[in-house]
């Protein structure tokens, strides 16, 4: 299903396929002979954009987000696993992400890189091009460190510089009651949606 979100309709190149049961909203741009398929979710925000580029595979469930704050750019001959997410990440060409992976706010991932199943990469993070992220395991920081999962005390002090709240919903961590306030503001912008509508195929990119 395509729909238009906040004057924003997605563009669907007439070489590329989206499944009738995946959802593409808002300003969404798919590229030449890409495929969004079954359950997939492809959500530009108000003022958020999604582009994929050429031959580019959005695998089942995969959920890919873009807010105003964070774009999310996915590049040709690239590969999002069955169940990934990836909100308002800048992915480079030929990139395999496997099934279940996380790719948070502002990360970058290089040229020919891999993120092996239910890997992350964290806010603000970035991997350098021909990188690999192993399974289960958390790439957090600029360049990236790459501790084992178990090590969260690591991870948390490489993470906690980055400053999600902030970063993500311009919350100050430290804030009283900030779920409150994170809540508030997605509860406002999000109900924007109410006013989507459905959209015609745009033939041209």
């Amino acid at each position: 299903m395509l729909l238009a979100h906040a004057g924003k309709a997605p563009q669907v190149d007439p070489t590329a396929w989206v499944a009738p049961d995946a959802t593409v909203c808002g300003d969404v741009v798919i590229g030449p002979g890409s495929r969004v398929l079954h359950g997939a979710r492809l959500i530009g925000e108000a003022g958020g954009s999604i582009r994929l580029g050429r031959n580019t595979i959005v695998f089942e469930n995969a959920v890919i987000r873009a807010t105003a704050r964070h774009a999310c750019i996915i590049g040709d001959n690239c590969l999002v696993g069955p169940g990934a997410h990836v909100v308002g990440a800048i992915i480079a060409d030929q990139v395999f992400l496997a099934t279940g992976v996380t790719v948070f706010h502002g990360a970058s991932i290089g040229r020919g890189s891999e993120v092996r199943v239910r890997g992350t990469v964290h806010l603000r993070t970035r991997l350098d091009a021909g990188s690999m992220v192993p399974i289960g395991w958390v790439a957090v920081g600029d360049p990236a460190h790459i501790p084992p999962p178990e090590e969260h005390d690591a991870i948390w002090a490489l993470q906690a510089p980055l400053d999600f709240p902030d970063w993500v919903y311009g919350v100050q961590r430290g804030t009283p009651r900030p779920m409150v306030e994170i809540t508030r503001r997605l509860s406002e912008s999000l109900g924007a949606h109410a006013g989507d509508e459905p959209a015609p195929v745009h033939k041209d990119v």
